[in-house]
């Protein structure tokens, strides 16, 4: 009767867990996607991951202060700022700040992210992906990294 309880009360708090809408990215059915995808971590710093209603897509917090998605078109040339982290260029687009837009360079297919910086540190995000983003076939590294 104990288990039957257990069980019980576990499919009740996950039914709460509110689902993050997110829209999948064109390629998000690339099959690179699904390797980046099984790698991502479950905790980013004291964010936890949520549940996505979309492919190739994760996010962290609650409300959501980090979100995934793998599938955009490669992009090799840009004049936005690039930084690393890790094995992985990222391009930084911070025309919404306090919420950061990283999106992998020259990967295929790439990857956006985008952090709420008033609840999670950019660098430790992509530092927390970057194993798994680095699965991602590349094609060059940046030519100038931002400091």
């Amino acid at each position: 009767m104990r288990k039957l309880f257990v069980i019980t009360l576990v499919l009740i708090l996950t039914g709460c867990a509110s689902t993050v809408n997110l829209e999948p990215a064109t390629y998000a059915n690339d099959p690179n996607c699904a390797e980046v995808s099984v790698r991502l971590p479950d905790q980013i710093g004291d964010l936890s991951a949520r549940y996505t209603n979309a492919q190739a897509t994760k996010a962290w917090g609650e409300p959501a202060s980090v979100l995934f998605r793998c599938g955009l078109e490669s992009v090799e040339v840009s004049e936005l700022p690039c930084v690393s982290a890790g094995e992985v260029d990222w391009l930084v687009d911070d025309s919404d700040a306090p919420n950061y837009r990283f999106i992998s360079f020259a990967t295929t297919p790439a990857v956006e992210v985008i952090v709420d910086s008033e609840n999670a540190s950019g660098i430790t995000v992509l530092e927390s992906i970057g194993i798994a983003v680095s699965q991602l076939p590349f094609s060059k590294k940046c030519t100038t990294i931002s400091n």
